[in-house]
């Protein structure tokens, strides 16, 4: 069965250009995120990990450790990186977990159990290595997201998207549509008008089930 919201994610032990890591003890008491791609050297990938490198500012204002997987080993890595900084402007500072064996990509489930990797490679044979996952603290999935190799991920989503539940976790709050941090949140439905108001003061309720408060920031 494949990883779910609220998973446990595997405690893998791997190969990065940073060395080795044992996965549980590299995210610690952090946020995650484990974003990864086909292969090295190719041009949509190398915008993605571009643009994670130059929101290394943004990912550690919230306490978020980032890293990639790719199908190519660490050598690759260490040439791509370069690639990658040329076309940033900046530093990437984040590990690559060389996954050369596809035994990240298939604890994670984005490849077919039976997948094969030929020699000669190309991004193809891995298409469905394009995914996102965001991990909690508690070492759980928090959201999936899984992309054709056609489009390129929007990484201001997913900083959003980070902002959202760093903003609900644990908590009795959802954020609607479009949300955006400072903007109105929603408040769950478990808590009636009086305590909702108790603890994030005044509604504005649009409809009996639909109460927005201000964010608690």
């Amino acid at each position: 069965m494949g990883l779910r919201i609220n998973s446990v994610v595997p405690n893998f032990t791997a190969e990065t250009d940073h060395g080795t890591i044992k996965f549980h003890d590299w995210i610690g008491d952090s946020w995650a995120i484990l974003f990864s791609h086909p292969k090295d050297f190719t041009p949509v990938c190398t915008t993605e990990f571009g643009a994670v490198a130059q929101l290394s500012a943004e990912w550690e204002k919230r306490g978020t450790k980032v890293i990639g997987v790719s199908v190519d080993g660490v050598e690759e890595h260490n040439g791509w990186k370069k690639d990658i900084e040329s076309f940033a402007g900046c530093a990437a500072g984040f590990p690559i977990i060389a996954d050369s064996d596809l035994a990240v990509s298939k604890a994670f489930d984005m490849l077919p159990e039976d997948a094969y990797m030929p020699d000669g490679r190309t991004p193809a044979d891995s298409a469905t290595v394009r995914s996102v996952f965001i991990i909690s603290p508690d070492k759980k999935v928090q959201l999936i997201m899984t992309y054709p190799m056609s489009v390129g991920r929007n990484f201001a989503e997913i900083l959003r998207a980070l902002d959202a539940l760093q903003k609900t976790f644990g908590a009795p709050l959802a954020t609607p549509a479009n949300w955006e941090t400072g903007q109105d949140v929603v408040v769950a439905l478990s808590l009636d008008n009086e305590a909702a108001e108790a603890k994030y003061g005044k509604l504005d309720i649009k409809l009996p089930y639909l109460r927005m408060a201000k964010d608690p920031a």
